[in-house]
């Protein structure tokens, strides 16, 4: 009956862990179009050699907090996306932590990037915190 219990609950659990990381990405999707779109593209592709793509993009996979970072204070200095260097500067974006958190769950789980742990806005406003006074 225990074993019934805890298999009931974490089924539960794994199912709104999915459900709420789909109603992030819907969220999510909606900020992209709105603020990332115009320079990332709708598909994600950016623009050959000077704005990095984020589609099946390698960078995003290995480096969640600067690109969290990214999006909270901007972005200078070279980064290499898909073996692309790119050295432009991106200008921080306007964001609560949470529409963060679920423009980055979008991103991490569209156009080919798969990332099933979910960015919270918790996680978001420890970043945020961490790296302000630095700024």
């Amino acid at each position: 009956m225990k074993l019934l219990l805890v298999l009931l609950l974490f089924g539960c659990s794994h199912l709104y862990a999915q459900s709420s990381l789909k109603n992030s990405m819907v969220l999510g999707e909606k900020i992209y179009v709105r603020k990332c779109a115009a320079c990332h593209g709708k598909s994600g592709l950016g623009k050959e050699k000077r704005i990095p793509p984020l589609a099946n993009s390698d960078y995003l996979a290995n480096n969640q907090e600067s690109s969290l970072r990214g999006i909270l204070f901007g972005l200078k200095g070279e980064i290499t996306v898909n073996g692309v260097n790119y050295n432009r500067k991106m200008k921080a974006v306007k964001l609560s932590d949470l529409e963060v958190a679920n423009v980055m769950n979008f991103i991490q789980n569209s156009w080919g990037n798969k990332n099933d742990a979910q960015v919270s806005e918790i996680e978001v406003r420890n970043i945020r915190s961490k790296y302000s006074e630095k700024q």
